[in-house]
Formats: C-alpha cells, structure tokens, sequence
C-alpha cells in the first residue's frame, strides 16, 4: 500500500510554484485530480510509473497517450539514440522526413501526402488551414464539446480568448445525423470541412464509437458541399485501426491528424491529406524550428514498423478487455454499477448515479494507494507493454478500491 506522504513531490510543488505560475498548467496539473496523487515522476519502465518518492504504480494513462508501446521500448529507443548521434535537430530536415512521409502514405488509407509537426493542437489547426485555403469558405463544423486541442479557435477553456476566435465554428451532436444536417443548413455555401473525433472521448462522459451511419452522413455533406472531412484522430490514431480510426466504420477522411501514439513518447505530430488538398497544402505558411527533429522521426518509423509487426492493437484490445471483465466482476461482487465505454484499449470507466464523481474520485484515489495509476473522468489507455501480470496487480488495487466505494456508498 502506497502512503499518501509524499514529501520529496510537496516540496518540489513548492518551489514549482514560485517559478511557474499556479505551480503546473493544463492537463497535467494533478489539482484536477483527487487527493493523494503525485504531481513529479522519477521514471518509467514498460507499464510501469515510479514518482519521485519511489511509489510505483502500474500506468493506465500512459503519459496521457504517447507511451503505446510502454515507456522505454528498446527498440525505439536505439533508434532514436543512433539518430542522435548523426544529428537531431538541423538547419533543414534528415532523410527521415521523406522516409517516415513514405511509410505513413503506404500506411494510412487515405493519405496521398504527409506533413509532420510537434503536437496534435499543431496538426488540427493545420488542417482547418488547409480546409479553408482549399474551399475559400471559412466555417468548420465541430461537434459540440469535443476537444481539438488548446489553440484560441478550439480551446474548451475561454481565458485569454475572444468571441470571435470561434466565430467561424458551428456545432453539431457527434452520432447525430440530423444536428449535422442542420448545421450545415445553416452555414450553406460557407462551409469549408466537418471535423470529428474518430470516437466521441469528451472528458467525463460515456464514449460512443462512431455509427456508420454518422461517419457516412459526413462524407456524403462534404461531398455534396465541396468541404474537407477532417479525422481528429490524434488521440486514437494507431490504437484502432492502421490506416485511420475510420477505416472501423468504412469512411475515409480528406484530412486526418495524428499525434500521440505516433512515435512512443517522442514529440511529433502529423497531418495527412488526399490529393485533393495537396496544392492548398503547398500553399499554406505553417512552421516549427523542432518540426523536423530528426530523432523523433526515427523513433515514428520503428513504432510504426513494430505496430505493422506485432499486431499491437489486437494486443491492446485483448489485454483491456481482461482489464475491463475485471472491473465487471468486481463491481457485481460489490454492488456497484459501473460504466465502462469506449475501446477496450482506450476505456472510459464512470460510476453510475454519480454526478459530482464521487464515487470515482474515491475509487481511483484508493486504486493509486494500491499501485494503480487510473483517471476519474478521462479516457485512460492500454499499451503494448501491459502484461497480463500488471492487469492482475492493478485488479488487486481496484478491487480494494471497490470495497471502499461500497462502504462509503453503499450498494447501488
């Protein structure tokens, strides 16, 4: 059992907060977690997290996404390291670029072209760019509460915004037909791309797969409208299906966005487009001094290269879905009704009839006591590197977890 003393993290968030404003910033902030998790981490090894007071913890966020082959894959690591060594960051791109544009063009269904960036907010807004400079129009459709990333025109958090900064953004319901009918109504003959998540992950809510009826519904409006499909896929890219999230439910997409689990933990980022787009592409002014590190492309071809090798998804879905009959049978033991949506490598797990999250905030806060790193209200995510041992270790915590819940709460 891990001790909610954590005296080397509270000194560390101490002096964090006299140089760094509110002590830490956006989703990595652990205020917006329960108490008694560590906001400083030590190391990592494959599943499993260490914090600076040497808990460990088996990691269901893995770093929020990236760490899909587990942290520290040899494999990717070596060739990263061997990168390094003839150069990184340059005056202009490495071999690399056009390399790792080869494999995702001969990977992803859709893509005729690739351009890499540092982070999914990166590849989103790139895409809108790219929209609008091939329609000429300036409305993007968006499903409302979805999450594109941190930029001024998407941001969920208004602070530091202004009205018109989404000005351009009309919302419709993600699975809904009609809502997307109607918004395209209402902006006819301005509508310049629909952009959807591959799934519906807003935080704190069931997750809902994309119908096909829905992902056919989009590209018929964008066919008929002359607008781009955009695939937000930066989350689930690579963890669903290879050649693009919507390859799931038969559509392909004019635009996607890839970031995350695209190269193990290095930062990179990608936007692939169909030949249609590739002159608006060309056209547009986007750029980054580190866009073309040459180490993180090194590390996207050998976890792509792995990915195509090892059959990781069927993995993935394998090894969460142990995780989640696990949960089931512990919940029914307990009393407790639990709701568990989304991929089974990418799972949401809510309490039902808990509307302030109280229930999981105490079941996740006793989880971590137990060595299990889970997340309350966001998407959590299953790696490569989740053995069928750290599924039982983590199921020994959640089951004390349960217990905690039903004697705070009672049975449902």
């Amino acid at each position: 059992m891990i001790s909610n003393s954590l005296p080397h993290d509270t000194a560390l968030r101490s002096r964090a907060h006299r140089v760094i404003p509110g002590g830490m910033y956006g989703h990595l902030n652990v205020a917006r977690l329960p108490p008694g998790y560590p906001q400083f981490f030590a190391r990592a090894e494959g599943a499993t997290l260490w914090d600076v007071d040497g808990n460990a913890y088996v990691d269901f966020m893995c770093a929020y996404g990236p760490m899909v082959l587990g942290y520290g894959n040899r494999e990717v690591e070596a060739a990263a390291d061997a990168q390094r060594k003839l150069g990184d960051v340059l005056t202009g791109p490495s071999e690399r670029l056009v390399e790792l544009a080869e494999k995702l063009v001969g990977m992803v269904a859709h893509a005729d072209w690739a351009l890499f960036q540092r982070n999914g907010t990166d590849a989103t807004t790139l895409c809108v760019v790219i929209a609008r400079a091939a329609t000429r129009r300036r409305k993007i459709l968006v499903a409302r509460g979805a999450y594109h990333g941190s930029a001024p025109w998407c941001t969920p958090h208004p602070a530091g915004t202004t009205a018109e900064d989404g000005v351009h953004l009309v919302h419709y319901e993600y699975n809904d037909v009609a809502s997307l009918q109607a918004a395209a109504l209402s902006v006819e003959g301005d509508i310049a791309g629909v952009i959807a998540s591959a799934f519906k992950h807003d935080y704190g809510q069931d997750q809902q797969l994309p119908t096909p009826e829905f992902a056919r519904a989009v590209r018929a409006l964008c066919d008929a409208s002359g607008a781009a499909l955009i695939l937000d896929d930066v989350r689930a890219g690579f963890r669903m299906h290879l050649g693009g999230s919507w390859e799931t439910v038969g559509v392909r997409p004019d635009l996607a966005a890839y970031s995350k689990a695209i190269a193990n933990g290095y930062t990179l980022a990608a936007v692939t487009g169909s030949d249609r787009f590739r002159d608006a592409a060309a056209s547009v002014f986007m750029t980054g001094s580190f866009w073309c590190g040459a180490a993180s492309m090194a590390a996207s071809l050998k976890t792509l290269d792995i990915f195509e090798r090892d059959g990781t998804i069927a993995y993935m879905e394998r090894i969460g879905q142990r995780f989640r009959d696990g949960l089931a049978a512990q919940a029914h033991a307990h009393g407790q009704v639990l709701k568990q949506t989304g991929p089974a490598q990418m799972p949401t797990v809510l309490f039902a009839d808990d509307p302030d999250v109280g229930k999981g905030r105490l079941f996740t806060a006793e989880a971590l006591r137990g060595g299990a790193w889970l997340h309350p209200q966001h998407n959590m995510f299953l790696s490569a590197a989740h053995t069928e041992a750290d599924i039982d270790r983590a199921l020994q915590a959640t089951d004390s977890a349960m217990a905690a819940v039903r004697k705070h709460f009672g049975r449902d």
